[in-house]
């Protein structure tokens, strides 16, 4: 059975919930290290639709009143 499409948010409370839940030390090292994979893998496909998002607004960003590729800007104020 396919795994339906979490949305970003999703996919962040749940890294959320494992970060907690590994820096409690409750775990036993199998049930740490299941927890630890999983964590990586909401990070990697976090990571990726933040990437997706960036390229995106990188598209839409505006110069001299005309939309233009630019790159985000270090200092956002």
């Amino acid at each position: 059975m396919a795994k339906e499409k979490q949305s970003f948010e999703d996919d962040l409370k749940r890294l959320q919930k494992i970060v907690e839940e590994l820096s409690l030390g409750k775990l036993t090292l199998g049930e740490s290290l299941k927890k630890y994979e999983e964590g990586i893998k909401l990070a990697q496909s976090c990571s990726s639709v933040l990437e997706e998002a960036q390229r995106k607004v990188e598209l839409l960003m505006k110069k001299d009143g005309k939309y233009a590729l630019g790159k985000l800007s270090e200092d956002i104020t």
